[in-house]
């Protein structure tokens, strides 16, 4: 039902697209470092994390990587573990799932025990099916995995685009329906993965939890994703053989 909607639609759908990519407020992405180190207990082995994703992972939204994803993230999964924790963001703005693979191709992080996604509306935007979607997924989880030896991971599901009031209807419903429909698919895939956790962003949806353009997260927005984040981390180290069996990659 949603494709014949998008086609009895299309005409209004391009143009309010091309109108907002005219008229959309574009913030920056955070500044400050994008790794860090967390002393902890002298007597584990640091805890190494690699966040990986789009502009959300990149902190637009907020002035300060200490207020954006990553770095919350490692503080809180280090005052919750007491452990140390080395983390490292590779983030850009404007990437898909797929692009992100070159974009571990082109920084090579190094080894990571854990790596976390911030991943999906350049899919939708660019409308990937959510059969490409979940495979371009697949591939990427598999290219991490080999790059750096991470053996879990945090898959962060799309946001509610329904709810990004700098959309204008009803481009902003259609577009909400489809990262529905690829984040379905997503949390079905990483449902067969037991080292994978899925987290939904329904938990930002609020308009107070947005920042000024509508469209990323906001300083509250951002603090509830980190923690609900670190939370999953957290469940990852605790869980039973998580360094033993590694991910399944195939579906």
């Amino acid at each position: 039902m949603l494709d014949l909607y998008k086609w009895v639609l299309a005409p209004l759908l391009i143009a309010q697209a091309a109108r907002l990519r005219k008229t959309a407020q574009r913030l920056p992405e955070a500044s400050g470092e994008r790794s860090g180190f967390l002393p902890g207990r002298l007597e584990d082995p640091p805890l190494r994390l690699l966040f990986l994703g789009d502009s959300s992972a990149a902190g637009v939204g907020v002035a300060l990587q200490d207020y954006a994803l990553a770095y919350p993230c490692a503080a809180s999964v280090h005052r919750r573990t007491g452990r140390s924790v080395q983390w490292r963001l590779l983030a850009q703005s404007g990437i898909n799932t797929s692009q992100a693979a070159a974009l571990l191709e082109q920084h090579p992080p190094g080894p990571a025990e854990i790596f976390v996604t911030a991943l999906g509306v350049n899919d939708v935007t660019s409308q990937k099916t959510p059969k490409q979607f979940v495979n371009d997924y697949r591939a990427l989880v598999r290219q991490i995995q080999l790059r750096t030896g991470a053996a879990a991971g945090v898959i962060n599901g799309l946001p509610p685009m329904g709810s990004f009031l700098a959309i204008p209807n009803p481009l902003r419903w259609y577009l909400g329906r489809y990262a529905k429909r690829l984040d379905a698919q997503l949390r079905s895939w990483v449902a067969t993965q037991p080292q994978l956790r899925h987290v939904s962003l329904e938990l930002s949806s609020e308009p107070s939890a947005l920042a000024s353009d509508g469209y990323h997260p906001g300083l509250e927005g951002y603090r509830q994703w980190a923690e609900h984040v670190a939370q999953c981390v957290a469940e990852l180290l605790q869980g039973p053989g998580a360094w033993v069996r590694g991910i399944q990659s195939d579906v």
